[in-house]
């Protein structure tokens, strides 16, 4: 998880199409890690649905802070 979070503050600071797509790929392997730990029991499932979704809107808001930048 930190490193998706490291890997979206890092977005968010100087945006770019590299950046965003390490920010992407960083999510996707979150996201495998978070569902591995709830198929094991170790995360709740809805600790897991948490984590998820705040990463996720995370990126959303990094990705919208960008757009609203540029224009």
């Amino acid at each position: 998880m930190k490193k998706c979070i490291q890997a979206v503050a890092s977005y968010t600071t100087n945006p770019n199409e590299e950046k965003q797509t390490t920010a992407q790929e960083t999510l996707a392997v979150a996201y495998s890690k978070i569902d591995k730990a709830v198929k094991k029991g170790v995360l709740h499932p809805n600790t897991g649905a948490r984590r998820k979704s705040r990463l996720a809107k995370a990126l959303q808001k990094a990705s919208r802070t960008t757009v609203t930048a540029n224009t």
